[in-house]
């Protein structure tokens, strides 16, 4: 059971995102202001290291999106299934989606036992 998904909606987003800036990638640090929210990058642009775990490859037609998010961040969501979704509003100025007039955001259920 992979711990990320994407809704259909964030799926339309990215194919328009990835036309326009190539392979693509999201990451979640978890701080403050638009911090906690999934931020959207063209792929290698937000360096990932030791500080940070890879949740999983979302598909999307035939390209994959890493999503990663901070291990201090991850020690909180652990035992959570994440599903990016988009919704109507100005996110943060430094992801992708920002000018398009929507964010995507997370949207979170408690894992079942045995999912992982």
């Amino acid at each position: 059971m992979p711990r990320v998904a994407l809704t259909p909606e964030a799926a339309d987003v990215l194919r328009g995102l990835r036309a326009d800036h190539g392979d693509l990638m999201f990451h979640q640090s978890g701080g403050c202001c638009d911090g906690s929210a999934p931020m959207c990058y063209p792929l290698g642009e937000f360096r990932t290291g030791a500080s940070d775990v890879h949740l999983g490859d979302l598909a999307v037609d035939s390209f994959v999106v890493p999503v990663w998010m901070s291990a201090s961040q991850f020690e909180y969501w652990s035992h959570t299934h994440l599903t990016i979704d988009v919704v109507p509003g100005r996110g943060s100025g430094f992801s992708l989606e920002a000018p398009l007039g929507v964010r995507f955001l997370v949207r979170s259920r408690l894992l079942q036992d045995g999912e992982l």
